[in-house]
């Protein structure tokens, strides 16, 4: 397979990064007896297409106290999106591991093959995870999330480098786009807060502001007065 300029240059100037990562990866298979093989595979359901951080996004849209934090979260996810899978995956084109060396081929097949499409740079996965909930630290200010979020982003790349979906410089470049994806949706989402806030007063803007789903039940929601 011929590869792009931009995939030749990530897999020879990563090449020592990306093989001992997913040496380290092939051994702790090896070793765990294939234990973890499920469990990584949960992790990287949980994390496909970044559907649950979309639901959580429209879970906190629905009501005006989160709204902010659920518009700075599909920001963050959507810009990743766009970013990785619209621009980055086929511009790049980098084959996946186990299409590259056939060590990585013989790794994949040792944990049964698992199945994946599309190219490999950068992780989709990975992206969603680091855009979304780095915005969601961003927005809430809440220090106590800053760790448990590090702790699902680093699982998640961990998970795609185990069952060698990814290269690990996949996942460093993922979360680099995935961080600045969120600080983009926070500049975003306070700018268009400023702007409702500030035309408050404005029925369209009242309602953006003040509506909760509970109000649908009352049929004479009429905003701010």
């Amino acid at each position: 397979m011929e590869l792009t300029a931009m995939a030749g240059w990530l897999n020879s100037a990563f090449a020592g990064y990306d093989g001992a990562i997913l040496n380290a990866m092939h051994a702790l298979a090896e070793g765990a007896g294939k234990v973890l093989t499920p469990i990584m595979k949960v992790i990287t359901l949980l994390g496909e297409k970044g559907i649950l951080l979309f639901l959580l996004a429209l879970v906190f849209m629905c009501f005006a106290r989160t709204r902010k934090f659920g518009v700075c979260v599909f920001g963050a996810v959507c810009c990743g999106a766009l970013i990785t899978n619209i621009i980055l995956k086929d511009m790049v084109a980098r084959p996946r591991p186990f299409e590259g060396l056939q060590q990585f081929t013989q790794y994949w097949q040792f944990l049964g093959s698992p199945a994946e499409d599309g190219f490999s740079f950068p992780s989709g996965h990975v992206t969603a995870a680091a855009s979304g909930l780095t915005a969601l630290c961003l927005i809430t200010k809440d220090k106590r999330l800053i760790a448990p979020s590090a702790v699902i982003v680093v699982l998640m790349g961990i998970s795609r480098n185990y069952l060698m979906a990814h290269y690990p410089s996949d996942v460093l470049f993922a979360m680099i786009i995935g961080v600045a994806s969120a600080f983009i949706a926070w500049a975003i989402t306070k700018l268009i807060y400023k702007v409702l806030e500030a035309n408050e007063d404005n029925g369209f803007c009242s309602f953006v502001l003040e509506f909760n789903i509970t109000d649908l039940k009352n049929a004479g929601y009429q905003g701010k007065h």
